[in-house]
């Protein structure tokens, strides 16, 4: 092994679980809190202290995870037999280049939100082994700490292993812990199974290093959210809703206007501008950008998309990868689709769609249409129900219209077609040909009557 001239940082996130009681087909650790798997959370984390390794032990659908996080710089390590949280970390740290007077970080995949707060604070901690712990008033199922009468950390006993006076312990083992390398190896060495589970513990070398006269140091970590893992579901959805309030309350701090921070999600990341005010129920998903003044009604879902200054959404409009310039107004139950644009001042009303297609400044679509595939310029109106037919069931086709083109009600215009400056549409019309600068164009069945005209009616009993 390689002395290094000084102690660097070594992370080993235990990450090979099947997660049973999940009952899911994925891999635990790729399950999603905030619209990101736990694991990446775990390693935006372990990234953040600028370690000098990351290795990722991997067990059940270790491929579907390795997958997952193909792009960061992370060495993968496999854990084919389950054997315990010993066995795991020994694996780890197995073949790692690291000197005696390094440290080793022991993390886990499934435990989202940890800050690196706390985590510094383990990592400044000179102490051969440094615990996270945490004070639960229920601690049933979580290994105690056990100290001696100076109050110093001496064992770690699993509740399975536990005596009924060690189980009203409420200081808890959070399975985070830092060791020097040097000793890490050593102990993990001497781990046998001799316990409830058969299984090789992590948590015997703090019984170890008690034993050789070596400190062990607790760190007690203050919120027992960020310390909490995830075991199936029900603690899935507590900490979605941890996450959420937290983001709701950060946006709230920073001077955004939340209606209700127990009703907003955030999966992903939502940045605001000054004075941005988000009423209730509303989604973010993916980069979210909101100028400042934009108003967002209830119950929207914008995803991966820019909103530009002044910009009013009303209720139930999904924007999804559109940009919008500024001082637009959109909906109530508009949907804009992506490669969608709107230069300033546009405007998408109720029950209108549209999909790669930039609409001009100052235009409107208002009512109950469907615009794709096209151009619109400027100070142009689109009446109630205008399509453009922009799909021939192989190819799609574009749409041009000028600038201040005034298009009727129930027009569909057949793409490929264009339509020049300062045209009309009469509505009802079929444009199949481009239409000229200035022109007007009507293209419907002439209307026929015909007098005295019968329905046609169901017959009854008495036609019998």
């Amino acid at each position: 092994m390689t002395r290094q001239s000084r102690s660097e940082l070594h992370v080993v996130v235990l990450a090979a679980g099947k997660g049973t009681r999940m009952r899911s087909s994925r891999p635990k650790v790729l399950h999603e809190i905030g619209g990101r798997s736990m694991l990446a959370h775990c390693l935006d984390t372990a990234e953040a202290l600028d370690p000098a390794s990351i290795r990722v032990v991997i067990g059940h659908q270790g491929e579907a995870v390795r997958s997952a996080e193909a792009d960061r710089p992370i060495h993968w390590v496999w854990q084919h037999e389950q054997n315990g949280t010993g066995h795991a970390v020994w694996l780890g740290i197995e073949g790692l280049d690291a000197a005696e007077d390094d440290r080793v970080l022991v993390l886990y995949g499934d435990v989202p939100l940890l800050g690196e707060g706390l985590l510094r604070e383990l990592a400044v901690d000179t102490a051969p082994v440094s615990l996270l712990t945490v004070h639960m008033d229920n601690p049933t199922g979580y290994g105690r700490i056990l100290r001696d009468d100076t109050e110093s950390v001496v064992r770690i006993v699993e509740e399975k292993d536990a005596t009924e006076g060690e189980r009203r312990v409420q200081e808890v083992n959070t399975g985070i812990l830092m060791a020097r390398f040097g000793d890490l190896v050593r102990w993990l060495s001497r781990l046998e199974s001799g316990n409830a589970q058969g299984e090789l513990y992590l948590t015997d070398i703090v019984e170890m290093a008690s034993g050789e006269g070596k400190p062990v140091h607790a760190v007690m970590a203050d919120d027992v959210w960020s310390v909490t893992g995830v075991n199936d579901r029900l603690a899935l959805s507590q900490l979605e809703r941890v996450y959420q309030q937290r983001q709701a309350e950060a946006l709230a701090y920073a001077g955004t206007t939340v209606a209700d921070t127990g009703r907003l999600d955030v999966r992903g990341t939502l940045s605001c501008g000054l004075d941005v005010a988000i009423d209730v129920g509303c989604v973010f998903e993916g980069d979210v950008r909101l100028g400042d003044n934009v108003r967002i009604g209830p119950h929207c879902v914008l995803r991966d998309c820019e909103v530009g200054p002044g910009t009013v959404v009303e209720a139930f409009t999904h924007i999804d990868g559109a940009v919008l310039a500024g001082d637009n107004r959109v909906g109530p139950y508009a949907r804009l689709r992506p490669g969608s644009g709107l230069d300033s001042r546009a405007r998408i009303g109720n029950f209108v769609e549209i999909k790669a297609s930039r609409i001009g400044e100052g235009s409107k679509v208002n009512h109950l249409s469907y615009v794709g595939d096209s151009t619109v310029g400027d100070d142009c109106n689109l009446g109630a129900g205008t399509i453009t037919c922009n799909y021939d069931g192989a190819n799609k086709h574009h749409t041009r219209l000028g600038d201040r083109v005034f298009v009727g009600s129930a027009t569909q215009l057949v793409a490929p077609v264009s339509v020049g400056s300062d045209a009309t549409i009469g509505a009802g019309s079929t444009i199949t040909r481009d239409v000229g600068d200035g022109a007007l164009a009507i293209a419907r069945v002439r209307q026929k009557e015909i007098a005295g005209w019968e329905r046609p009616r169901k017959k009854t009993d008495l036609d019998t």
